[in-house]
């Protein structure tokens, strides 16, 4: 009997061990985003890093609500299959060698957002950067701001 108390109690004490020794699957996710402020341009930014200033003229009317920039990059805020026209010829990766606003600068009050009778977009582009040629309809093809 005693035999049979003391294999009980160390098939107990095993059974503890053996559990307790047993790695244990944890499962825990962080997710930290440390998105830092939109860039505070007149004009609106580009959609690429470092992310700068665009001069007025690159984005076409549509990017504009009440004069607000819809964002561009991780910092867009406009509707769901957005396309709008930008002008390359105001991209410093297409070959604009003009001024740029800086960061903290305010707008021209003489410079028109919501209507810009000049503009002539050259590129449709979504507000993540991704490109069409001006006319395709595939995707959207709609502009026009509005937030989500």
């Amino acid at each position: 009997m005693k035999s049979h108390k003391f294999l009980s109690l160390a098939a107990a004490v095993a059974a503890i061990g053996f559990a307790a020794a047993v790695p244990q699957a944890q499962a825990e996710v962080n997710v930290d985003i440390n998105l830092a402020p939109a860039p505070d341009c007149p004009y609106g930014y580009y959609s690429y890093a470092p992310y700068d200033c665009a001069p007025y003229g690159y984005y076409g009317p549509d990017w504009f609500t009440g004069g607000v920039f819809l964002g561009a990059g991780p910092w867009f805020h406009g509707h769901d299959g957005f396309w709008g026209p930008v002008d390359h010829h105001f991209d410093g990766h297409h070959g604009y060698r003009g001024p740029f606003p800086h960061h903290g600068d305010r707008p021209d009050p003489s410079h028109s957002f919501d209507h810009m009778s000049h503009f002539g977009g050259t590129h449709m582009h979504d507000g993540f950067g991704h490109e069409r040629a001006m006319g395709g309809h595939e995707g959207g093809g709609h502009g026009g701001g509005g937030h989500h």
